[in-house]
């Protein structure tokens, strides 16, 4: 379906996030202040904070506190308390698994950042720019489930910035094998996250459950869709994950090996001329580059390239031949924006301008 770029007829849509008060929340507000289609109406969190002014109980970390949230009521993460039709779930997986699945049977649309329901072979995994064919699956959710709202979730955040590079090569030239190796900002592990006497001046080659999540999530981005049904890539991955004293971003390593061998130059002109899905062309989240190839030798870098089309756009560079598989390269791209609250906002600006979602 061809998106629509005025949806809802010019008006704007409230939206709530849930878990506002967290970082990712705050990311959400943030990126939703002055939203051409959304407009944020409430803010929920915990019986902690429920009840008080959103500015009282929250401790702001990054810029300054947008003035139209600062007054709002907080009010509980339930779905009896929160009226908007869609909801941006900044939840930690803690506590998402279920109270997501209650937003969705009360109606609600659910953009999730959490783990919880990424590989349920009814939830789409999407990433606009790579496989929004996977929203089509909400039909049988809803079916399934017996609800009249739905869950979609967008990938980790590493797994992200790795498909967004991929996902053209493999396209063209479908990936058989793929190692990768990620230096993950500390911005990834929330607020406050890793202490400074653990991260400063050191590496850690270890976070909690991330290699299996981007080892399953990795073949669930680039699969397909057909008959109804998300299918899963058959392709090998293996993973190291690793937390760096960086603030924001997400350099990802890979080897690749294919199923048709690309020179260099062939997939530097396949990842040069990819701008992702039709579809997402012109919504407002959007870059106009969702990836960007660059040949200088020692780029990506998260200091120089993080915020390239407003924190969406990916980097990847250092193509080159590979001694033990086909090709190696860099990406590296925004954690907390496309990785997380911004892959989120684009999703719901899909579902809006394809008419998934519209007004009652």
């Amino acid at each position: 379906m061809t998106p629509s770029r005025t949806p809802f007829g010019g008006k704007k849509w409230p939206v709530a996030v849930l878990g506002a008060t967290g970082a990712v929340g705050q990311t959400f507000i943030r990126l939703l202040e002055n939203h051409p289609w959304f407009e944020l109406a409430e803010v929920a969190a915990s019986e902690r904070s429920a009840g008080k002014k959103y500015g009282e109980v929250t401790r702001w970390i990054e810029g300054r506190m947008p003035d139209s949230v600062r007054d709002k009521n907080v009010v509980i993460v339930d779905p009896a308390n929160v009226t908007s039709p869609v909801v941006f779930s900044a939840m930690d997986s803690s506590v998402a698994g279920t109270l997501e699945e209650a937003f969705a049977k009360a109606g609600k649309f659910v953009l999730s950042n959490a783990k919880n329901h990424r590989m349920e072979p009814d939830v789409p995994l999407v990433i606009p720019e790579v496989n929004p064919g996977q929203l089509a699956v909400i039909a049988s959710q809803q079916r399934n489930r017996g609800w009249t709202g739905a869950i979609v979730t967008n990938a980790n955040c590493a797994a992200t910035v790795a498909a967004m590079a991929l996902a053209p090569l493999h396209e063209k030239f479908r990936i058989k094998r793929l190692f990768l190796a990620t230096m993950q900002a500390v911005s990834g592990a929330g607020y406050p996250g890793v202490a400074s006497l653990d991260i400063l001046g050191n590496v850690i080659p270890y976070i909690a459950d991330e290699e299996p999540k981007l080892e399953r999530e990795m073949c669930k981005l680039l699969g397909g869709f057909a008959n109804g049904e998300i299918t899963l890539s058959e392709m090998q991955v293996s993973s190291h994950t690793n937390r760096v004293p960086v603030e924001h971003g997400h350099t990802v390593c890979m080897s690749v090996e294919f199923h048709e061998r690309p020179s260099v130059q062939a997939a530097i002109d396949v990842l040069t001329a990819w701008r992702g899905s039709e579809d997402t062309h012109g919504l407002p989240s959007a870059p106009a580059m969702p990836l960007v190839y660059t040949d200088a030798p020692d780029r990506p870098q998260p200091r120089r390239d993080v915020n390239l089309g407003n924190g969406m756009t990916v980097t990847v560079g250092r193509v080159r031949e590979d001694p033990l598989f086909h090709l190696r390269l860099v990406a590296m791209g925004h954690n907390t924006i496309r990785g997380a609250a911004g892959g989120s906002v684009l999703n719901a600006e899909l579902l809006a301008a394809t008419g998934v979602i519209r007004p009652a």
